[in-house]
């Protein structure tokens, strides 16, 4: 019955008309994904009204095939421009450009063109194979399980600001409070406005990305008029080739990295609004702290790409398969999928694989599909847009700041955003100069209202503290959180101090609790697996303390 599904899908799917629709939504979300401030969800739903006279399996190829270019555009600008064409490509600048503006743009493109389709068919197979699995875990979130999972994730501003620590912590403070201007989305409440309506709505996440990453980096580029004069070509050997070979290869020697890194992005994108653009920078950061050259980050090597783009590309798969077994989207883009099926009167529930399976199965295959599709064709269209940095500095300066520009006004046409991006830009340009790292800035601001907003519906249903330790997830995320703040200060010392030897050890026997809280059968096995373990690193310790 299976397979007769399968096979009724992919005749669905491999017509003619359908797969020219698939290859036109590939082309124009790695277009709107390239352009900065033109985000996907946008892409996604200026292709909505298209595929009202469609069929159901037909429109929802056509917006998956969207949705997988998209994800993988991004990292054209953020590559050769060092401005994110998406908040989901954030974290690949950090290396990409780097990497770009040494004199290898085409083996950092091509990092990043195999890495997004490793993570994206990764993504597909679990989408097909443990999709309802999977989904139940995003059931079992709360409150305050999504409160310290963020807590989790700013633990990152440390590993971020690298040696500046102190300017990084500042960072994601003023990040943290830029978040909280504008009214409350909890209460309603007006906060630092100071009467001011247009700072009532707050500030636009994607025009605060694009001022501190875009505007910022064009200020620092055309400062000096002779290096304005010159192209980015200029201060490198740049060839127009992609190294598919040479990339693969990379890949190949990280393949723990990209297998990992597309995990956290499947996960990140079951938990509801979470997405990509707090899994890439999740995804950077276990790849710096588990890497053996940490202090290498930052200045273009490869496992900086593998990372945020495996994992980006794997969320939508994320996504999907919570939307489908659940109904739950599992984000903006995920919720416009969500609109697409109640359009053609499918409604997804846990029985929406066996009640509508040719559809399902349509999906599983469009996606793909598309992710095949997004290599043959990323591949043809960088080769062009590789072209771009030959152009004189201050044409295309001027150029990308208009295109910023009018993304950032079309997001909701409203005039103030314009001026977010211009003061957000002189501030990324003053903190470059004074050596305050952007990062985790952009991380505040892309956490904070997650973070308010759900420990404002925990104290609501209770003003008592201890969920935040008996509810496993949320113990979980704590005890990582913990662990993963000492990490720097652990891997300065490692190796000099006793205690450093059973960090790892003790650090599986406390994650083995909250395994053994959430019961069941499967999860009081790995909590046991993770005691075994730390018994064995614990042993291991001694013994090295011995003969020391």
């Amino acid at each position: 019955m299976i397979i007769e599904n399968i096979l009724l899908a992919f005749a669905e799917i491999t017509t003619i008309k359908t797969l020219i629709f698939m290859m036109v939504g590939v082309a124009a979300g790695l277009i709107a994904g390239a352009i900065p401030g033109f985000t996907i969800a946008m892409a996604v739903v200026l292709t909505l009204p298209f595929t009202f006279g469609m069929p159901a399996s037909q429109g929802l190829a056509t917006m998956v095939s969207v949705l997988v270019g998209g994800l993988s555009g991004g990292l054209m600008a953020g590559i050769l421009t060092g401005i994110p064409g998406t908040p989901s490509s954030v974290a690949t600048t950090f290396d990409g450009f780097p990497m770009a503006r040494n004199g290898e743009p085409g083996l950092a493109l091509g990092i990043g063109v195999w890495s997004s389709f490793i993570g994206g068919m990764i993504s597909a197979v679990l989408l097909v194979t443990l999709a309802p699995q999977l989904a139940r875990i995003g059931l079992e979130f709360h409150p305050w399980d999504y409160f310290m999972l963020v807590m989790f994730a700013l633990t990152i501003t440390a590993s971020l600001a690298g040696k500046n620590l102190v300017k990084g912590l500042i960072a994601g403070a003023l990040g943290l409070l830029i978040r909280t201007v504008g009214e409350d989305e909890a209460i309603g409440m007006a906060r630092f406005n100071f009467g001011n309506d247009a700072l009532l709505q707050g500030f636009d996440f994607i025009a605060v990305l694009i001022g501190l990453f875009a505007f910022s980096q064009l200020l620092s580029d055309i400062r000096d008029p002779a290096m304005a004069r010159r192209s980015l070509a200029e201060r490198g050997t740049v060839h127009a080739k992609i190294e598919h070979v040479r990339a693969l290869k990379e890949i190949g020697k990280r393949w723990t990295l990209a297998l990992r890194s597309a995990l956290i992005g499947v996960f990140t994108g079951i938990l509801p609004g979470a997405g990509g653009s707090i899994a890439n920078i999740l995804a950077y950061d276990q790849a710096k702290k588990t890497s053996k050259y940490p202090e290498k980050f930052g200045t273009g090597i490869p496992d900086g790409i593998i990372a945020p783009e495996c994992s980006n590309n794997a969320v939508e798969g994320g996504a999907l398969i919570v939307l489908m077994a659940l109904g739950i989207p599992g984000d903006v883009t995920a919720a416009i999928m969500l609109g697409a099926l109640l359009m053609n009167d499918v409604v997804p529930s846990p029985s929406f694989i066996s009640d509508e399976p040719v559809l399902a199965y349509s999906i599983f295959i469009a996606f793909f599909l598309a992710t095949f599709m997004m290599v043959a064709l990323q591949s043809f269209m960088l080769r062009v847009f590789v072209l771009v940095i030959r152009v004189r500095m201050y044409v295309l300066a001027s150029v990308i700041l208009g295109l910023c520009g009018i993304g950032v006004f079309a997001i909701n046409n409203v005039e103030f955003d314009i001026w977010t991006l211009f003061w957000f830009g002189i501030l990324g340009f003053l903190m470059r100069q004074f050596g305050f790292p952007l990062a985790p800035m952009i991380l505040g601001v892309v956490l904070g209202n997650i973070a308010e907003l759900n420990l404002a519906r925990a104290f609501a249903m209770t003003s008592d503290l201890t969920p935040f330790v008996t509810r496993p997830w949320s113990l979980f995320f704590l005890i990582i959180s913990v662990f993963s703040a000492m990490y720097p200060w652990y891997q300065a010392v490692s190796g000099k101090r006793a205690w450093t030897r059973y960090y790892g050890a003790v650090l599986s026997i406390c994650l083995s609790l909250p395994m053994f809280m959430m019961g069941g059968i499967v999860r009081p096995i790995i909590g046991t697996a993770l005691l075994l373990l730390g018994g064995f690193f614990t042993v291991k310790a001694i013994q090295k303390q011995a003969v020391a």
